[in-house]
């Protein structure tokens, strides 16, 4: 690989009281190229609070802050950029609200959305789910085969999400995935964030020196 894949974090579907903390010591533990706020319940006001909190704490430690689902509330409360999923609006229209920030777009386990997404300008495309999951309904299963052709043919990083853990992410960092998205990796992880980050971390770089 011509860059070493990288942790990419997303917020469990509830924030606990302390989260901020755990946020914090998460992003201290170890190299994580972005955090995703993924609220899917909250109402809007919760989601802008939660933006107002958790945003500084990424941004101070070069960590891009992202919004789900939201490209017009990303661009007004000076997200550094918004993922979107296939239902998620207009995708060009979310380009044009995102100039100059990153775009991100759910392509599930589709070579035809990929490409639709990278003609609409998206900065990445995330595949998956890749391993059984409980942090959403996973209707899409997609393959390391899919990593393996995006990463050949095409620049646009592409971003690997769904059930992966310190156990079974080698594949996918051989197969060309250029970030891991994980949620119960880090925050459910037994000893803590911190520790969940570092797992991954290794977990990363073996397969990467494997690969």
């Amino acid at each position: 690989m011509d860059a070493p894949c990288r942790l990419y974090l997303i917020t469990p579907p509830i924030l606990p009281p302390d989260f901020p903390d755990r946020l914090a010591a998460a992003l201290d533990a170890g190299d994580v190229a972005c955090l995703q706020l993924r609220l899917k319940e909250a109402p809007p006001d919760a989601v802008r609070r939660a933006v107002e909190a958790l945003m500084p704490i990424a941004q101070a430690r070069d960590v891009a802050f992202l919004l789900n689902d939201d490209a017009a509330l990303a661009a007004e409360l000076g997200c550094d950029g918004a993922h979107l999923g296939q239902e998620d609006g207009d995708h060009a229209e979310g380009r044009r609200l995102l100039e100059g920030r990153i775009l991100g777009i759910t392509c599930h386990d589709s070579r035809h959305l990929a490409m639709l997404a990278g003609e609409a300008g998206a900065d990445y495309v995330a595949f998956g789910a890749f391993f059984p999951t409980t942090t959403k309904e996973a209707r899409h299963r997609a393959g390391t085969d899919l990593l393996e052709w995006w990463s050949e043919m095409f620049e646009i990083p592409c971003v690997a999400i769904g059930g992966i853990t310190a156990a079974n992410c080698a594949p996918l960092v051989r197969a060309g995935a250029d970030f891991l998205a994980v949620v119960g990796a880090v925050w459910n992880h037994p000893e803590g964030p911190a520790a969940g980050v570092r797992a991954m971390q290794r977990a990363i770089a073996e397969a990467g020196d494997a690969a």
